[in-house]
């Protein structure tokens, strides 16, 4: 079992590089959403031009930074959470309690990733654009879209396997670490290492 354990902590880890690498990306997304959007406003007033699809791209990009920021928060536990009661509770009642959250969240999960994969597939068959100038595919941010929303269900189902397997190998401990709020501590040990990272 802690071979098992070890292993899954492996993956996880893995998956979760992978995904802070996608989250990485989904913010100079933004930054170049905030660029583009600029340049049009003044491209437009100055010059008069526009690219004539800036409300199109532009939500792609954000829909797309959206998706692809998922995977990276769950692994970080950053995504918002009501823990009034929760973490009052002994370690081994919050854990199996954490592992039922998840269990929820993956099946939302898996269900979006099959609306995604639907409409990806209906604009694939249809070769349906957009109505924008560009006349964009609607099957490219579309497939980036789904891309991030698989890579959070397969964030939920590698964080799944740890936490059972923690679970059978009686380590509530580790699931609460994996799966419990971030508490002041964690935050305080988070803003210590950005100052650190900060530039003199």
């Amino acid at each position: 079992m802690r071979g098992l354990l070890a292993a899954a902590g492996g993956l996880r880890q893995g998956v979760a590089w992978v995904a802070a690498v996608m989250a990485h990306l989904a913010g100079w997304n933004y930054l170049a959403c905030a660029l583009f959007i600029t340049f049009d406003i003044v491209a437009r007033n100055f010059f008069g031009f526009s690219s004539r699809a800036t409300v199109e791209v532009t939500g792609y990009m954000l829909a797309c930074g959206i998706a692809w920021g998922l995977a990276h928060t769950l692994a970080a536990r950053a995504h918002i959470r009501v823990d009034v009661l929760v973490n009052r509770f002994p370690v081994a009642v919050r854990a199996p309690l954490h592992l039922f959250a998840l269990l929820l969240l993956g099946v939302f999960a898996v269900f979006i990733a099959w609306a995604a994969y639907s409409l990806y597939d209906e604009s694939a068959l249809f070769d349906a654009h957009d109505n924008s100038a560009l006349r964009i595919a609607m099957v490219v941010p579309q497939g980036i879209w789904l891309a991030g929303i698989l890579a959070f269900v397969v964030m939920v189902a590698v964080l799944l396997l740890e936490s059972v397997l923690a679970l059978l190998a009686g380590e509530p401990g580790r699931l609460d670490g994996l799966l419990a709020s971030r508490s002041v501590d964690d935050e305080a040990a988070e803003a210590l290492a950005a100052v650190k990272l900060a530039p003199r």
